[in-house]
């Protein structure tokens, strides 16, 4: 998939989390950015139930789909006005019994490409399940945690997991559809994407003054429901998402790769 890189994405998405746009010409996109760019738009036709692509996918169509963690290593600076070419491929797949039943472990890679060098490397760690048999019990929420001075609370109204969704070219229904994940998935709101937290946890340790040749490697551990809100904090240690009750639902960790 190629395409010339415009300042559009990144302009919409420096407006959906009011954080500052940097410059796009001279530092280029910062990390994660480039998941606004070089999208797939499968047909509709091709889309399941569920508003997620149902050709040419692995595993099977049907199964659920869930955003586990990945790798993605920034090599240099993604700039806008310029061609770029991302490469994906499925590296491996595993099968696993889980506790509600069969699971399908999926890594894909993607590379992007601009002006001859790779600028990005990226892993993603999908995990697929069986469909949903009944209501999930919602977890019992302990007391709010007030939030600290150094962190950053988002609300996350369905407005928000809309155009995000909008700007991802994401169909999936669980974000946006309230009643499809209520009564299909057994969920107790809509999901917060898991690349929103990725992507809040990034620009967390952003703030903080990260730059340059960066590794940020992220895990999702818990789901993130609407209600719950989401809560960010960065420090020397790594980056993490709490809901407002304290409960953790997602880690990562952002190094230099030096020069």
């Amino acid at each position: 998939m190629r395409e010339i890189l415009q300042p559009g994405p990144a302009e919409a998405l420096a407006s959906l989390l009011d954080v500052d746009l940097p410059d796009l010409d001279r530092d280029g996109l910062p990390p994660l950015w480039h998941w606004f760019y070089l999208l797939d738009r499968p047909a509709q036709a091709d889309l399941g139930p569920d508003g997620h692509p149902m050709r040419g996918k692995v595993p099977e169509p049907g199964r659920r789909r869930m955003w586990a963690g990945g790798r993605v290593r920034t090599l240099g600076p993604l700039r806008c006005g310029l061609p770029a070419e991302r490469q994906t491929e499925v590296l491996s797949t595993q099968e696993k019994q889980g506790r509600t039943g069969r699971l399908t472990f999926v890594v894909t890679g993607h590379r992007i490409v601009q002006d001859g060098a790779v600028v990005v490397e990226e892993e993603q760690d999908i995990v697929y399940r069986d469909a949903a048999s009944g209501q999930v019990e919602a977890a019992v929420e302990e007391p709010e945690v007030p939030v600290a001075e150094d962190e950053w609370a988002i609300d996350v109204s369905p407005t928000l997991l809309f155009r995000f969704s909008a700007l991802t070219y994401n169909a999936h229904r669980i974000h946006y559809d309230r009643d499809y994940a209520r009564d299909v998935e057994g969920y107790p709101g809509l999901l917060t994407h898991g690349p929103l937290q990725a992507l809040a946890m990034a620009e967390a340790a952003r703030r903080r003054g990260s730059a340059g040749r960066l590794a940020f490697d992220y895990r999702l551990v818990s789901p993130l429901f609407d209600h719950q809100g989401m809560i960010v904090r960065a420090d020397e240690s790594g980056t993490a998402v709490r809901d407002r009750h304290g409960r953790r639902t997602a880690t990562g960790t952002m190094r230099s790769l030096g020069r």
